[in-house]
């Protein structure tokens, strides 16, 4: 955790490399994608391309794995609220 409160996090992906979808650690999290591209990869295979800029949200998706398709290294910045600061559940639309 930094100064402001928030945990900070960069994921690196090599070229061609991938990684598996693991929910707890993308939850609560803002994620960047601050070097080169990444394809996330759904449950029913379908691959969606984010390059360099893409902000994305990734808890609670149906995701199988992160890819890195390109030839030059990704990385994902992650920004997240320490886990005692988080509620304990998530707001619904039956809440409003």
């Amino acid at each position: 955790m930094d100064d402001s409160g928030f945990v900070r996090r960069k994921v690196r992906l090599g070229p061609g490399c991938s990684r598996p979808y693991e929910h707890a650690e993308w939850e609560d999290a803002l994620v960047i994608v601050t070097e080169g591209e990444i394809e996330l990869e759904g449950l029913s295979g379908r691959r969606w391309r984010f390059p360099r800029g893409a902000i994305l949200w990734l808890t609670d998706l149906p995701l199988r794995a992160i890819h890195n398709p390109a030839g030059e290294r990704a990385e994902l910045a992650t920004v997240s609220r320490p886990i005692n600061s988080k509620s304990p559940t998530r707001p619904t639309s039956h809440d409003r």
